[in-house]
């Protein structure tokens, strides 16, 4: 049973003056804010583009490609240059401009960031195929690049990271912090689209992987689940204030292996060139390069317990069984023999 409207009546008051006591956590009375379904669907678009036949239409035949890219493409071109328009918009308003003065700004220099972004796609897939060979060199439990593509987390958290970094690089606002937060939301890995990422980046398992926004990691670097490349602590200036833009997290140099739950932190510590950090590993120092870091082996204890013959009752055994294997618990007519008749 609904409640009444004098019930009603209150309880909206309590939330408007909710609304008012706190204007950072409503956005009422704006106008500009991307939408995230249509971040995610032009995430899925191009997925379309980067891996054709795998997503969206599985039924492309060679002579349907261009077709298929160019509709892709000019969909995207859209799509994304009203996102960007949004999100630019968005961060005006942000800094307490008036809509209206924001508005001739930000569509003068959106569809340019559009396309821009759009004419980095080769390379981005470029990057992505050596990203596919380095998980299915990496894994020996990876039968074909079709799996790769079609279900490993791992793959699809460093292609949305891709994605997010070219638009963070392009200083698109919050864009890419949607996007990559949709991956985290799908594959358990937390990857800040910040980070630079070299090629051939292969995250096995993804569950629970977090980069931060300043990491630096080279080439041919491979983590396992639950690795955090952390800050040691948020830096604060004058007043308390957070401090940004300063190197946080740490530097991985090319062809580091980092096995699973092992914790980096701290924008000064390095990984260098070659090293191995094993499982559980606590680092907040650099290391050398092909250095292999491993915390020492706790005692493992091992109880055998003595096997314990444990004999039922006899009213639980068959008639056959009792006698013989509880011959004590048997009854007798004679008190100094067993009855065994």
């Amino acid at each position: 049973m609904a409640p009444a409207e004098d019930e009603l009546s209150p309880l909206v008051e309590a939330l408007l003056e909710s609304y008012r006591e706190s204007h950072r956590t409503h956005h009422i009375g704006r106008r500009a804010l991307p939408s995230r379904s249509e971040c995610v669907e032009i995430l899925q678009l191009l997925l379309q583009v980067f891996y054709p036949g795998y997503f969206g239409r599985q039924d492309l035949a060679p002579e349907d490609v261009g077709y298929h890219v160019g509709v892709a493409l000019s969909t995207l071109r859209e799509k994304l240059g009203r996102q960007i328009e949004l999100a630019m918009c968005w961060e005006e308003e942000r800094r307490h401009l008036e809509g209206q003065k924001a508005e001739a700004p930000c569509k003068s220099a959106c569809r340019g960031l559009a396309i821009e972004f759009l004419r980095r796609l080769p390379e981005v897939r470029r990057t992505l195929i050596a990203d596919v060979e380095a998980a299915f060199e990496g894994d020996p439990a990876a039968s074909s690049f079709d799996e790769i593509i079609l279900a490993y987390p791992g793959l699809l958290a460093v292609t949305v990271y891709r994605v997010a970094h070219e638009l963070h690089r392009l200083g698109v606002p919050l864009l890419p912090r949607i996007m990559s937060e949709w991956a985290h939301t799908k594959t358990g890995a937390d990857i800040h689209p910040g980070a630079a990422i070299g090629p051939r980046f292969f995250i096995d398992h993804a569950t629970g992987v977090v980069v931060g926004e300043t990491s630096h990691i080279g080439a041919d670097v491979k983590l396992y689940q639950g690795v955090t490349l952390g800050a040691v602590s948020v830096p604060r200036g004058p007043g308390g204030r957070v401090v940004r833009g300063t190197q946080r997290h740490p530097t991985v140099e090319d062809g580091v292996t980092i096995y699973a739950n092992a914790t980096v932190l701290g924008g000064a510590t390095v990984l260098g060139r070659g090293s191995t950090v094993g499982g559980s590993v606590f680092v907040t120092e650099t290391v050398p390069p092909n250095s292999r870091v491993a915390v020492k082996p706790p005692e493992l204890r091992v109880d055998v317990r003595a096997a314990r013959r444990e004999v039922a009752p006899p009213d639980l055994l068959a008639p056959s069984l009792a006698p013989s294997l509880a011959p004590s618990l048997a009854p007798t007519n004679d008190p100094g023999k067993d009855d065994v008749a």
